[in-house]
């Protein structure tokens, strides 16, 4: 975005026009106000601003729960505070936290989460289940209304939290749904939820795909490697932080995981012999795994080095943690690159197999895949780093080529 929004013309769409619109994408209707269409079909108002050189989103809630006269009100009121030096969003926050420290007997959608998980973890089979039973809210739900009063969560809400993964990651998406409506449903026993809609779970699965189109839908493809470097461009100019837009470029130049890049801490880079070295607890395949650095990928470290927060991460967000895998996925979108970023794992593989001559051992070892063989795993010890070091350095000449 890059621009102060009062700049944009005002009234640009029309109710008909709202009506009317089909395609997934943003449109402006003025003074940072967007109508947002979802890949289902769906629409919500998104509030869009700049503020301390910080470009910030926000949801103003669903067109079926906010006309267009009633989201052009809410946004001329976060207009008129932005005049004021106010932000419109981190007061938001703060209005919902003293609302809930008002009332002892209510409680916000992650307090509810958090306390189901505690009470229904002995039930489960172990540890590792219970973590991963929060970790898919935490990375899904959070972002999106983890903070809200559990009694305002609306449908709007969930499928905004459904929607981006609900055709790409079908199964994770699935129990994001059923682990909401398990919360909700507690909360509402619990009486922490006050509003109960007997209609919202028909709703939202109206909303979305059928399993049966879900198998039939766009898989959203890999990058191709002659289009990674105007991608590459559109990150960088896109309207998010640079802290997201430096750890998806990041992420491409390093062939990685973007799990891997979003909990990534300065204590796993050694920067005089330019290397990342993944503790095994946080890879994949339960190993530690070795990254040399190219000169563009140590750049982009030093320029967070000279930023760098309190924070041992080295891309975090702005509250400290790691960014949820939607926060990227959602630059993507916006930017019109029909992507996912571990597709760009893909990308790199066929350009190393397509445009270089390095071994297949060389290029599966630089996204860190083991292999099936037993007898080829026992004589083949060596992680190749030299061999990759020089691979990834052509990788990343070529993703800066002009």
């Amino acid at each position: 975005m890059g621009r102060n929004v009062g700049r944009n013309a005002h009234n640009r769409l029309t109710a008909v026009a709202v009506n009317a619109k089909k395609e997934p994408g943003y449109y402006l209707d003025g003074g940072g106000l967007y109508l947002q269409v979802s890949a289902s079909g769906s629409k919500s108002w998104i509030f869009r601003y700049t503020l301390a050189k910080r470009s910030r989103e926000m949801g103003l809630g669903a067109l079926t729960d906010r006309s267009l006269s009633e989201a052009r009100e809410i946004a001329r009121k976060y207009r008129l505070q932005l005049a004021d030096g106010i932000d419109p969003l981190s007061t938001r926050r703060m209005q919902r936290q003293e609302a809930l420290q008002g009332n002892k007997n209510r409680r916000n959608f992650e307090q509810c989460a958090v306390e189901y998980r505690n009470l229904h973890a002995t039930g489960w089979k172990n540890k590792k289940h219970a973590d991963q039973w929060i970790n898919t809210l935490t990375t899904y739900a959070f972002p999106i209304f983890g903070d809200k009063d559990v009694s305002a969560v609306s449908k709007g809400d969930v499928l905004q939290a459904l929607e981006p993964i609900w055709a790409i990651k079908p199964e994770t998406a699935s129990r994001v749904r059923q682990r909401i409506r398990a919360v909700l449903d507690w909360a509402s026993a619990r009486d922490y939820r006050t509003n109960h809609d007997p209609h919202l779970w028909d709703q939202v699965a109206r909303s979305l795909p059928k399993t049966k189109d879900i198998k039939k839908a766009k898989h959203f493809a890999a990058c191709p490697y002659t289009e990674v470097c105007s991608s590459i461009q559109k990150i960088r100019a896109a309207s998010a932080t640079e802290t997201i837009r430096a750890a998806i470029e990041f992420t491409v130049l390093t062939a990685a995981r973007s799990g891997e890049v979003r909990g990534a801490r300065w204590d796993e880079f050694d920067m005089v012999g330019k290397r990342w070295i993944i503790p095994g607890a946080r890879m994949k395949a339960g190993r530690e795994h070795r990254v040399p650095l190219s000169g563009e990928a140590m750049q982009i470290l030093l320029a967070r080095l000279k930023a760098r927060n309190p924070s041992l991460l080295v891309f975090p967000s702005d509250r400290g943690k790691i960014f949820s895998d939607m926060a990227f996925t959602m630059l993507l979108r916006r930017e019109g690159l029909d992507f996912t970023m571990h597709g760009f794992r893909s990308t790199f593989r066929d350009w190393s197999a397509e445009q270089t001559a390095f071994p297949r051992e060389v290029c599966e070892a630089a996204l860190s895949h083991t292999t099936k063989d037993a007898t080829e795993a026992a004589y083949f010890r060596s992680d190749l780093f030299e061999k990759r070091r020089e691979m990834m350095e052509a990788w990343a000449k070529y993703c800066a080529r002009p």
